[in-house]
């Protein structure tokens, strides 16, 4: 029987992407996006649907399609504005799935840098529905940092900066996902019957400092002491952030040399194109086509305080 898809997160473009994709195979008969607001590119073949996070909505276009996969890839949504939506997202969508008569396979996308706090909340919830609804078919893909030339996050903002501030001493090594690599790994997995939890990255690691001479931003080194001080201000409201745009980018966590992609690679018999130098390479040659002033802005140090502690 043909399949009936569910995305969520549709109006980032990555999860646009991957709609698309499944969408043209074969043995898919409907993808239905759903998401606060519509993709923000055409999307031919996905239907899209409205999903407010405070009510029923999403229990009604799983139980109204009758979807048998659902897509959890709404980490990066610029819709989702602070971490207890994030996660009160997730909660809706793994209720759903859990209530379904028709679902049977689950595919959810974590990360295993940015939004840390975010991450190990859906991958506890996660736990969660497996353990309470051992039929399902459940998988969570924890991407390394996604990057390339349509990716916009809290990272590539960073990135961009004019003045970047840094941890003093410390040059983490990074491994990063290109965004071509992000959509296959979750179309493929999506097609596949492979359960477990799986990293995501492209072969090799960058150092941090490198990263910042190729887009050409100046560092400026801040004691981590100093950042975990504004941190803790900043979280009971006593100062606020100049930048909300670095506000979550870069924390000493940023260090993923010890992603492990060999157990996703022998289940999907597949490994990413782009290494991580190649990947954030695209990235850099993208930044050179646009403007200086669209993509130089400045970051202050407040901001970076969240950034490089997160917790």
């Amino acid at each position: 029987m043909a399949r009936v898809v569910l995305v969520t997160g549709v109006s980032s473009p990555l999860a646009t992407r991957v709609a698309q994709a499944l969408s043209e195979e074969p043995g898919v008969r409907r993808v239905i996006g759903a998401d606060s607001s519509s993709p923000s590119e055409d999307a031919p073949g996905v239907e899209y649907a409205h999903v407010d996070l405070h009510d029923g909505s999403l229990d009604r276009i799983v139980t109204d399609s009758g979807a048998d996969l659902v897509l959890h890839l709404g980490l990066d949504t610029v819709n989702v504005p602070n971490r207890e939506d994030n996660v009160l997202g997730t909660m809706r969508v793994l209720g759903a799935a859990q209530r379904s008569t028709t679902v049977r396979r689950l595919v959810v996308r974590s990360s295993a840098t940015l939004d840390a706090d975010d991450a190990a909340e859906v991958e506890r919830h996660t736990r969660g529905l497996q353990r309470r609804r051992p039929d399902l078919s459940v998988a969570v893909l924890r991407f390394a940092n996604l990057i390339g030339p349509s990716v916009r996050t809290p990272l590539t903002r960073y990135l961009d900066s004019r003045v970047v501030p840094t941890v003093l001493g410390s040059d983490p090594h990074v491994q990063f996902l290109h965004e071509d690599d992000g959509a296959e790994a979750l179309v493929r997995m999506a097609l596949s019957d492979g359960t477990g939890s799986f990293d995501v990255a492209g072969a090799d690691s960058v150092p941090l400092s490198h990263c910042l001479r190729r887009v050409g931003g100046q560092r400026l080194p801040v004691p981590e002491r100093g950042l975990r001080v504004l941190r803790g201000l900043a979280r009971h409201g006593r100062i606020a952030y100049a930048s909300s745009s670095a506000s979550r980018a870069v924390r000493t966590e940023l260090d993923t040399s010890g992603m492990d992609p060999e157990p996703l690679e022998r289940v999907l018999d597949w490994s990413p194109s782009y290494s991580s130098v190649e990947a954030f390479d695209a990235y850099a040659d993208s930044r050179r086509t646009s403007s200086r002033a669209d993509r130089l802005r400045p970051v202050h140090v407040l901001a970076l305080a969240r950034a490089t502690l997160g917790r």
